[in-house]
């Protein structure tokens, strides 16, 4: 009889073990993959939609796509988990497993910052990427903050970007000069972990006249379009592109899997406290950030986990390590190399901004969008 692997959620971390899966255990396994949507959608790809740069059209990639042996994939919304009996009803039925993954992600809590669903505008969706392509063009001139409303949130250097390439969309439709950008974040730094990249980022803020306020988060908007931030200050704006707070979805909260700091707790091995139950990316609390990067380096360790149950071997360690690119505008992208588990402290090492690195962060979709969708 095969083993029998639940996954919920598809994402970088569902599609990658998945996809791991498949390749390795394709014989011993039967995978259930589960996602409430219809297709995948890299979270870098909303600053090109944001932007203008690229069609919605073209950075969806539907899950009809993904085909794997020994895969079926689910679009099914997820009523129930029962992390005791690995048991998870959806809106179409109930599925058992004899492993189970949780990946689904940290959902948006608007209602945590008040006003924010009135009087401002958000980026870290795809409706809210939409919102503002068609809002940016026909903004001229007047305030705009860039705010971060809670930490932990995905991709810590995603504000720091839409900053940056706003500044050379307002730049090249001339404007520029009749705009204040201001970013406002609860990290002290831009990159914490790699005093060099935010180092760098702060001295391309000072260059484009962008200010930075950090230690900071946003806590709530007026209709008068005032941003109140943590230190008591009010920032009056014309325009809010903010980052919601994250929280983890209701459906796994009410599962008793997360913790009183709403997050679910997993060890090295990405193990939670109920057996034979994973948790992988944003939805765990692992030592590592939340970006898809991570995710996938998570997939890996479960993927050698499940491997060594059914094989023999020894289990997945979460290695902690991942590389962030960084558009740092005028057509130039960074990298950041960050290891968070090896030593005592998180540590990353800066790569200066250059076309070659574009190149490499588009091979980094690329090779993506062929090894889970074929494209």
């Amino acid at each position: 009889m095969k083993t029998r692997v639940l996954v919920l959620g598809a994402g970088f971390g569902g599609l990658e073990l998945s996809t791991l899966l498949s390749e390795t255990l394709a014989d011993d396994v039967d995978v259930t993959l589960i996602d409430k949507d219809d297709a995948f959608v890299f979270g870098f790809s909303k600053l090109d939609v944001m932007f203008g740069r690229m069609a919605l059209d073209a950075v969806r990639l539907p899950y009809r796509n993904f085909a794997k042996t020994g895969v079926r994939f689910l679009q099914q919304k997820i009523v129930t988990i029962d992390p005791d009996t690995r048991r998870v009803t959806t809106d179409a039925g109930t599925y058992e497993s004899d492993i189970l993954v949780v990946a689904l992600g940290a959902d948006y809590d608007f209602d945590a910052t008040p006003g924010l669903a009135e009087g401002g505008n958000e980026f870290y969706t795809v409706a809210g990427a939409m919102r503002l392509r068609e809002i940016l063009p026909s903004f001229s001139k007047g305030r705009v903050i860039i705010g971060v409303c809670g930490t932990p949130f995905k991709c810590p250097p995603a504000p720091s970007e839409a900053a940056l390439l706003l500044h050379d969309y307002l730049t090249t439709r001339g404007v520029r000069a009749d705009c204040e950008i201001t970013m406002v974040t609860g990290l002290g730094s831009p990159v914490p972990p790699s005093p060099e990249t935010s180092r760098a980022l702060l001295a391309a803020f000072a260059e484009r006249n962008i200010r930075f306020i950090g230690n900071c988060d946003v806590i709530s908007l007026d209709r008068g379009r005032v941003a109140k931030i943590e230190d008591g200050n009010e920032l009056p704006y014309d325009l809010f592109m903010g980052v919601p707070k994250h929280r983890a979805p209701d459906v796994v909260r009410a599962s008793g899997m997360a913790e009183d700091d709403g997050w679910v707790h997993v060890n090295r091995k990405l193990e939670t406290r109920f057996p034979d139950v994973y948790a992988i990316g944003d939805v765990a609390l692992a030592g590592t950030p939340k970006a898809g990067v991570f995710a996938e380096g998570a997939a890996r360790a479960v993927a050698t986990s499940i491997v060594a149950r059914l094989r023999g071997g020894e289990p997945g360690m979460n290695a902690g390590v991942g590389a962030c690119y960084i558009e740092f505008g005028a057509g130039k992208i960074g990298r950041v190399d960050v290891d968070f588990l090896s030593g005592p402290e998180p540590t990353g090492a800066y790569f200066e901004p250059s076309t070659a690195l574009r190149a490499e962060k588009e091979h980094f979709g690329s090779s993506r969008r062929a090894r889970w969708f074929g494209l």
